[in-house]
């Protein structure tokens, strides 16, 4: 992400101009970046688990959003789009705008070599400060290979690692699974660079 200027906003200056804007920007504390546009390997991945757990879900108390859906940190006081979450029960939405939530259960982002560094810890640690936040779902769009986060209690977490075709990642705090074969369903990755010998 970009800073889009060196000069900090309120939370309502950034509302307003997120709302005239052609693109999304996320807001971190009085600066407001601009998100990178979203690969092929992006969108599939956050395609292929939004709709295995709308499916998964459809007679259940659970919503599920896509990237077009805000979250609003106030601890942190940040505005971010994750690629999907899962929400139990009623959306608690900020000031009463359906386009903004505060209280996910599940966050599934799909990084990239640019942005995994910043998913795994500060926007890590920021989700962490969400009292409903139970899971966190890392997926790597360049190869096959997901970090799942689980709480465990107040202060502890969990990490389970799966890089192969056959693993299912069972979730803990909602009666879900997948396959990473169906977790990364029509994904084409780049031939990994080998020095010849």
């Amino acid at each position: 992400m970009q800073v889009t200027e060196q000069r900090y906003y309120t939370p309502e200056e950034y509302r307003t101009l997120e709302e005239a804007a052609d693109y999304k920007s996320e807001y971190i504390d009085g600066q407001i970046f601009h998100k990178a546009g979203e690969s092929t390997n992006h969108n599939l991945i956050a395609g292929n688990l939004s709709a295995a757990l709308n499916f998964a879900f459809k007679t259940q108390e659970y919503d599920v959003f896509m990237s077009d859906v805000r979250l609003w940190i106030p601890k942190r006081r940040i505005y971010t789009y994750p690629d999907v979450m899962v929400i139990a029960g009623e959306a608690d939405y900020y000031n009463n705008r359906t386009d903004t939530i505060t209280n996910p259960q599940v966050i599934i982002e799909i990084s990239s070599k640019s942005t995994q560094r910043y998913d795994r810890s500060d926007k890590f640690q920021a989700y962490r400060t969400i009292p409903s936040f139970r899971e966190y779902l890392l997926l790597d769009q360049t190869k096959r290979y997901v970090e799942h986060f689980s709480k465990i209690d107040a202060k502890q977490w969990s990490l389970r690692e799966y890089d192969e075709s056959d693993e299912v990642i069972s979730f803990s705090s909602i009666d879900f699974e997948i396959s990473l074969t169906d977790a990364y369903n029509k994904v084409k990755f780049e031939p990994e660079d080998t020095e010849s010998e």
